[in-house]
């Protein structure tokens, strides 16, 4: 794919964003809580990748895990100029931005994990069903229940553990969107 954009191939961008566009979308979405602005950022983020085929290094990870890197920086960023605008005191700018950083840190670790797993927490946490019912609905025993929703809760309390790193190793020198 990389090597496809490097070459300048419209279809390989198409294909990227067929794949990824609903992610980026609601991850910007879920930072910004704005259609607009998430449509926005969605464009620049893929906009980005087709000018810099390159800043993509499978070293540092997956190409979808890039990817919502750049976009919950770029997102995080709008936020931070929409914010800093007049809108509320410095340290109310910073504490929305984490709260929406972790926000859309915990929704791109759900969407990632393992459908098992997502499903018990689906059942247990947005059904309000204790394990026992998980593992009926699921058709597996109580233990394999209770493993899938400590495993899931264990996977999303990394959201929290991990704040948005603005500059960490996806985001510093070359291949940086803001």
């Amino acid at each position: 794919m990389q090597q496809r954009l490097a070459r300048g191939e419209e279809a390989a961008l198409g294909e990227l964003y067929d794949r990824f566009a609903s992610l980026v979308h609601s991850l910007a979405h879920r930072v910004m809580d704005d259609e607009d602005a998430a449509a926005q950022i969605t464009r620049e983020v893929f906009g980005y990748i087709w000018e810099n085929p390159d800043a993509y290094d499978p070293k540092h990870g997956s190409l979808r895990s890039w990817i919502a890197g750049l976009t919950q920086r770029q997102a995080v960023h709008r936020l931070r100029q929409f914010e800093n605008s007049g809108e509320g005191t410095p340290d109310e700018v910073e504490a929305r931005v984490r709260e929406a950083s972790t926000a859309a840190r915990a929704d791109y670790i759900v969407t990632s994990m393992p459908a098992p797993l997502r499903q018990a927490l689906d059942l247990a946490y947005r059904r309000r069903q204790d394990y026992r019912q998980t593992a009926a609905d699921l058709g597996v025993t109580e233990d394999e229940a209770r493993r899938r929703l400590r495993l899931g809760l264990q996977l999303l309390s990394t959201a929290m553990d991990h704040p948005a790193q603005l500059n960490g190793p996806h985001g510093r020198g070359r291949g940086r969107l803001l």
